[in-house]
């Protein structure tokens, strides 16, 4: 008795350091066989109301035999006794009880029995069966009280796995819950600080792949009648983003006609999504959601989740966050792209608005005194007087020196010549010189690597444009609509950075207030493309103070990205 109390407390040690459910009953059961030297074992769990055996698990019968046998007993014959009757029971031939049933076609010739049943916080939880105790003995009185004790810790080891499971996935249901939550703040937050599409959708892909525990995530936006791979996250291949396809008879377009999810785990659409034409790309799709990107009952395209991390199928659960959370991630879409939309238009008008400015000063002013010159110049030629025609003559002179240099400035507004042969300094300095004759005084105070010597090389064409048209446009906006008297113009680089500071007295302005003038949205989206910040501080009455900062890019240093001045648009 000894040696088995003994190998109950190792047991029990063993079961109680659990807290795994599953992993508790399959030790309990494997220490019943092994502490009675039984050739098989049961644990039956009994279901909610307590008449039946709602599982059934078993060691020492293999798959073969338990196919053969066929459906698992729900307590009929002697299993039910201890059922009716939750206490020990021990018997030399199982097939003599009163109750008995005998064994079902395929069954393995059972004579010996002990059973005793495993009680959770005092109540019947489920039944211990041993049967068949080795060299065809009885099972003895020290089995039938070591069994008990090992039921007793079972009882206690099975409330503590289940307080503890139930727990776990409590705090489980609470992380996600939380995790829902953050990633739809993060979306929230997104729509009101950033308007950049790509940004944004990025955002969507990471945020909505973890929510779900999903090895890949796409998005695919709508145009005309294709999809387009935006983004993606996790594990993908080259070439995958930017891909196209079409949406006839693909899993996509089922949720965007129905605006309803869409489950993979069906043949069905596993089917259809190869047809989906990702598939090329190396991409299956053992089990996956494709969830519509609906907002005010438009759709915009879909995000698509493929395959587990932990290798299971996408539960209920995990579509009903993604559906919560595609709620959100379609008003960040649809606010960035009309964001973008409303940006292109307000471009488009503000180039459109520069191209009728440069037409009326060439219409109004030099194309009529061209007129006006070559009217003075026929009468004068028609009168043959020489001292008439002489006079005609120096007047022209002069207006054509007026024409010329009105055409230079339109020119350097264009492009600076200045700012090829000299560089940021020099072509500043020129427009310093220009802005002065419009009654502005200003001081420039100017520290860059190339022009002290620093550097052996000069910044990127591209950044030096950004430079001058951003004291440019300052400059422009002082006299043209702040009426300042004086500005201070700072330049100033370090190792990584080129910072930009123009500070006026003028009228200054609401910054909040939306404009159409196209100096500062070319200001924004210049820095923009350079990777570059921005920061106007102005008020009524207070004057302007412009700061840019910009990532130092040299020439012949690294691939430079081509951007374009935005006036040439």
């Amino acid at each position: 008795m000894d040696r088995a109390v003994a190998g109950v407390l190792d047991v029990a040690r063993s079961v109680l350091a659990e807290l795994d459910l599953e992993v508790v009953l399959d030790r309990v059961l494997n220490a019943a066989k092994d502490l009675t030297d039984a050739q098989y074992a049961a644990l039956g769990v009994l279901n909610e109301s307590r008449t039946e055996l709602a599982r059934f698990l078993t060691v020492g019968i293999d798959d073969a035999a338990r196919r053969e046998i066929g459906d698992l007993p729900r307590g009929r014959g002697v299993l039910g006794e201890l059922i009716n009757d939750p206490a020990a029971l021990r018997l030399a031939h199982v097939g003599q009880h009163p109750r008995s049933w005998g064994f079902p076609a395929g069954h393995p010739p059972m004579d010996t029995f002990l059973g005793v049943p495993i009680l959770v916080r005092g109540q019947p939880y489920g039944n211990l069966y041993l049967a068949e105790k080795a060299g065809g003995a009885e099972f003895t009185d020290a089995d039938e009280e070591a069994l008990t004790l090992l039921a007793e810790f079972a009882g206690v080891a099975i409330d503590h796995a289940g307080r503890f499971t139930g727990a776990r996935e409590r705090q489980d249901e609470l992380e996600r819950t939380v995790a829902a939550l953050e990633a739809t703040t993060q979306i929230t937050l997104a729509v009101g600080g950033q308007t950049d599409l790509d940004s944004i959708l990025e955002l969507v892909a990471k945020r909505g792949r973890a929510l779900v525990s999903a090895r890949t995530l796409l998005i695919e936006l709508e145009q005309g009648d294709e999809l387009v791979v935006a983004t993606a996250a996790g594990e993908f291949p080259d070439g995958l983003v930017g891909a196209r396809v079409p949406l006839e008879e693909t899993v996509a377009s089922a949720a965007l006609r129905t605006r309803r999810s869409q489950r993979l785990d069906e043949e069905l659409n596993r089917s259809r999504f190869e047809q989906h034409g990702v598939g090329r790309f190396g991409v299956t799709a053992e089990s996956g959601l494709v969830v519509p990107l609906l907002f005010r009952n438009r759709t915009y395209g879909v995000l698509v989740a493929l395959n587990r991390l932990a290798g299971t199928r996408f539960t209920a659960e995990d579509q009903r966050l993604l559906e919560a959370f595609a709620a959100s991630a379609a008003t960040a879409v649809a606010t960035a792209t009309s964001a973008a939309a409303e940006q292109h238009r307000q471009r488009l008008a503000a180039a459109e608005d520069e191209r009728r400015r440069w037409a009326r000063e060439l219409h109004d002013e030099t194309l009529q005194n061209m007129a006006a010159l070559q009217m003075v110049l026929a009468s004068a030629r028609r009168s043959g007087a020489p001292d008439r025609l002489a006079e005609a003559v120096g007047d022209a002179i002069v207006r054509l020196q007026q024409e010329i240099e009105t055409l230079r400035s339109l020119i350097t507004d264009l492009r600076p010549a200045a700012l090829d042969e000299f560089g940021t300094l020099g072509a500043v300095e020129a427009l310093v010189e220009r802005v002065a004759r419009n009654g502005l005084a200003v001081d420039v105070s100017a520290d860059l690597a190339y022009e002290q010597g620093r550097r052996p090389t000069r910044l990127t064409a591209e950044l030096e444009a950004a430079v001058y048209r951003t004291v440019q446009e300052a400059l422009t906006n002082a006299v043209k609509h702040g009426h300042a008297r004086r500005a201070v113009v700072e330049i100033h680089e370090d190792d990584t950075t080129v910072y930009v500071t123009v500070r006026d007295d003028g009228a200054g302005f609401d910054p909040a207030e939306r404009t159409d003038g196209f100096g500062l949205l070319g200001m924004r989206e210049r820095v923009q493309l350079l990777d570059g910040s921005l920061d106007i501080a102005s008020a009524p009455g207070e004057g302007t103070t412009v700061r840019a900062s910009f990532p130092v890019r040299r020439r012949g240093e690294g691939p430079q990205a081509e951007v374009h001045d935005i006036r040439s648009a």
